[in-house]
């Protein structure tokens, strides 16, 4: 039986449970960060940068407002305030059959945010890489 994928994610959101993304993410899973250049391919780095994102942006004002659904992909467009920055955005998020997240992509504003989450995002993934 294949997993409920959205609403799989929206549990994993809320209770900001980093462990069920291992049961989420399919094997040859690709991340798209606003701000890194190419794709970070595979499910263990895709593990990494959306476990520092749940450090970094699933803080108590974050709030998905819309959601746009087909048969095997979403946009969940997302807002929430970080270091007094009002950032608004979309997660695009693609699954196979199994219901396994194949593809995440984010997209962000103003650029203010977009710099902010860089900064944030590159400590988190740093100290991710610490011994």
């Amino acid at each position: 039986m294949p997993i409920d994928t959205l609403a799989t994610w929206h549990r994993l959101v809320k209770e900001r449970d980093l462990a069920g993304l291992d049961a989420l993410l399919d094997e040859e899973a690709v991340f798209h960060s606003p701000v890194v250049h190419k794709p970070q391919v595979g499910k263990s780095i895709t593990k990494k940068y959306l476990s520092a994102a749940f450090q970094v942006f699933f803080n108590e004002s974050f709030r998905y407002v819309r959601e746009l659904k087909g048969a095997n992909d979403a946009v969940l467009e997302f807002e929430l305030e970080l270091d007094g920055i009002v950032i608004n955005g979309v997660d695009m998020i693609k699954w196979n059959e199994a219901g396994r997240i194949t593809e995440f992509k984010v997209m962000l504003r103003p650029l203010k945010a977009v710099n902010l989450i860089h900064q944030k995002m590159g400590a988190q993934l740093l100290q991710a890489a610490q011994p």
